[in-house]
């Protein structure tokens, strides 16, 4: 089967298309003829190499989340799953290829309605931009900032504060063409990517989202409200100044808080009824998944240096 394999770590023309044997699903897994693969931002960290001393090697498969059909199954697993159309999350790689296998805890089936691309557009994002919320205790009438929105995990985040209730829902991004297109998905305030614009946006926020990180994330500390919360939920921008903190000690008094949320901390049970859900939602036109473009398999390259360069909204898409 045709895969994508990073052969050198760094710029994106360290991808490869490689040839490999079809992999056999073991017990509790099943094997997925992809029609689609979701880009992800962990995908172009990988690559880089920023997180090899996380022991991601050169050769490595990259790719979390393939949408297709079940073609067989492992042991333990009902042979009902075959020929079922479904999303699969396949962990931290083996994702761009012809075939991968998933855990089938951790795989959804799909309404006949919504695309494959669809599907890898909407589960692993949706899942976090909810769980995200969760972890910072959102509720209705709060004011909400998502840093880093143009993303698909910012986007799904501005739909389901919206769909939520919150009183403002604001976002960063870098033009005011991507701020009009967030704007349809519910945002009602944009700023720029220091936070500032917007003449009626809030004084300040009761939850930041940061889909960012980097450098600049302190000083979005200065726009909550007292008893606000930021949750980082990625770090595409790198990671924050290491002393980054004081500024929460600095404003002591305000009794703001930070946490980091990863979607691992949830178990696959709530993480497949959560998506179910969504995909339920968005075959019913509630949610929208905004795919930035379709490209085909051996062209994964071309796909990170669009990744790298910031030029996605929403989420690329390999067709195999």
């Amino acid at each position: 089967m045709k895969a994508i394999s990073i052969q050198t770590f760094g710029r994106p023309d360290g991808l490869a298309v490689v040839d490999l044997p079809i992999p056999e699903p073991a017990a509790g897994q099943v094997l997925i003829a992809t029609e689609a693969v979701g880009v992800g931002g962990v995908d172009t960290l990988i690559r880089s190499g920023a997180l090899a001393a996380y022991g991601f090697q050169e050769g490595h498969i990259p790719g979390s989340e393939v949408a297709g059909t079940v073609s067989a199954v492992g042991d333990g697993v009902d042979a009902s799953w075959i020929g079922r159309r479904v999303w699969g999350f396949t962990g931290t790689g083996g994702g761009y290829a012809e075939q991968a296998v998933a855990p089938v805890e951790q795989t959804v089936p799909l309404p006949g309605s919504l695309s494959a691309a669809a599907a890898v557009t909407l589960g692993g994002s949706g899942a976090v931009a909810h769980f995200g919320l969760r972890h910072a205790r959102f509720a209705a009438g709060e004011t909400v900032l998502v840093r880093g929105a143009a993303g698909s995990i910012g986007i799904m985040a501005v739909q389901l504060a919206a769909r939520g209730g919150a009183a403002a829902v604001a976002v960063t991004t870098s033009s005011s063409e991507r701020g009009e297109r967030l704007r349809r998905l519910g945002a009602t305030h944009v700023l720029d990517r220091s936070g500032n614009g917007g003449e009626e946006a809030p004084p300040g926020y009761d939850i930041i989202i940061d889909v960012a990180a980097g450098e600049d994330m302190p000083s979005f500390f200065d726009r909550l409200n007292a008893n606000g919360r930021m949750v980082a939920v990625g770090a595409v921008a790198g990671q924050p100044p290491a002393d980054f903190g004081t500024k929460i000690m600095a404003a002591f008094q305000k009794s703001m808080s930070f946490a980091a949320f990863s979607a691992a901390t949830i178990t696959p049970a709530d993480l497949s009824a959560v998506r179910s859900e969504q995909f339920d939602a968005a075959a019913r036109g509630e949610i929208e998944a905004v795919v930035h473009e379709l490209l085909p398999l051996d062209e994964a390259v071309v796909a990170h240096k669009k990744m790298d360069a910031g030029q996605v909204f929403g989420r690329i898409v390999l067709t195999p």
